[in-house]
């Protein structure tokens, strides 16, 4: 998997130094990350309480057109991914209910690295597209960040995360969206959302199947322009 990863930065990096055309373009996009995760079946009612988790999200990236059509989509990217998860309950004191309750949030750092194929769907001043394609990522770090709340919230108690042994560094998936872009100077102006899916298990335990994979919802604005001249 470290190979997928460093020949994805190779390739890169040859893309960037060897560009002469000035179709090819390079860009910048930023924005957030709603990562949630499959929930295993065996949790039960346990299972509504888990929700999206907001984080940031930004990449570098080339186009590399393929045809009139068709263009090669490189990144290095940063991504937040995780879920979080809402306890509480109500406490009658005496006619007046407090509500009382928990927040905790998994949160972990990704380099993560997409190579897509992107697909423009009209030509002209302002261009739909579609994008596709595997990425692998590794986690960088991560920690688990709890709230309480009851009349007031109390300031995050962070745990960082020990990965290795059942938490699994890696993650292999899939990525899909659409995105908006115009003609703004000498580049490229855009809106993005996409999604991506996980294949691995992010905790590996013998015996029991912990069914645990990333999933993410991104809304991303960036600006590419050509390079070569």
């Amino acid at each position: 998997m470290k190979r997928i990863v460093l020949a994805g930065l190779a390739a890169l990096g040859v893309f960037i130094g060897s560009s002469a055309s000035a179709q090819v373009q390079v860009g910048i996009r930023g924005g957030a990350n709603w990562g949630f995760t499959s929930s295993p079946g065996y949790m039960g009612a346990l299972t509504s309480s888990f929700h999206p988790s907001p984080g940031p999200t930004g990449a570098i990236f080339l186009d590399i057109p393929l045809s009139d059509v068709v263009s090669f989509r490189p990144e290095v990217a940063y991504v937040q991914k995780g879920f979080l998860v809402k306890q509480g309950m109500e406490l009658n004191l005496g006619g007046f209910a407090l509500p009382i309750g928990a927040r905790i949030a998994y949160q972990s750092q990704y380099l993560e690295v997409p190579l897509l194929l992107k697909v423009n769907l009209t030509q002209g001043a302002v261009q739909p597209y579609f994008i596709a394609g595997p990425s692998v990522g590794y986690a960088l770090d991560g920690r688990v960040r709890t709230r309480a709340t009851a009349l007031i919230t109390t300031r995050p108690i962070d745990v960082d995360v020990d990965y290795g042994g059942a938490l699994n560094r890696w993650d292999i998936g899939a990525t899909g969206g659409l995105g908006l872009a115009m003609d703004a100077g000498a580049g490229k102006l855009f809106i993005e959302g996409r999604y991506t899916y996980g294949f691995n298990r992010q905790i590996q335990v013998p015996v029991v199947n912990v069914n645990i994979r990333n999933q993410g919802v991104a809304l991303s604005l960036g600006y590419s322009f050509p390079i070569g001249h």
